[in-house]
């Protein structure tokens, strides 16, 4: 299932388990919080109804995005300004859309089979060895 929300003044569209990083928000890393502005909602192709619909997502961290550089100059004067900004982020894990929860993580497998050892190549020392004149 997926949904179309609207926070920051901006549109994601959004499943359970995605990451996404939006305009900050007032939170701590671990916090839950909902997001009730849900725009559209659906699953494959059917339309859901999004009335009490409402999207649950954790705080993974708070975090500034990549510096944007101003620069003013106005030709023949001596006139040179630089300035730049980060925009502070918050990234978010989407927790469950309505009622349908992240799925789980499948649990990591214990051992990969030994690997089995290559026969050494013969001539092997001959291909390194420099050829001189003679």
């Amino acid at each position: 299932m997926f949904a179309i929300v609207r926070t920051g003044g901006k549109q994601y569209r959004v499943a359970a388990g995605d990451i996404i990083a939006v305009e900050k928000l007032a939170g701590e890393a671990g916090d839950s919080i909902t997001l009730d502005d849900v725009l559209l909602a659906g699953d494959g192709g059917d339309i859901k109804d999004v009335k009490g619909l409402t999207v649950s997502a954790e705080i993974l961290g708070q975090e500034k995005g990549e510096k944007v550089i101003i620069f003013k100059k106005r030709r023949r004067h001596n006139y040179r300004r630089k300035n730049g900004h980060r925009q502070q982020h918050t990234v978010l894990k989407i927790s469950a859309i309505g009622s349908e929860k992240a799925p789980a993580k499948a649990a990591p497998k214990k051992e990969a089979a030994p690997l089995q050892k290559k026969p050494a190549r013969e001539n092997q020392g001959l291909l390194r060895q420099k050829k001189t004149p003679g």
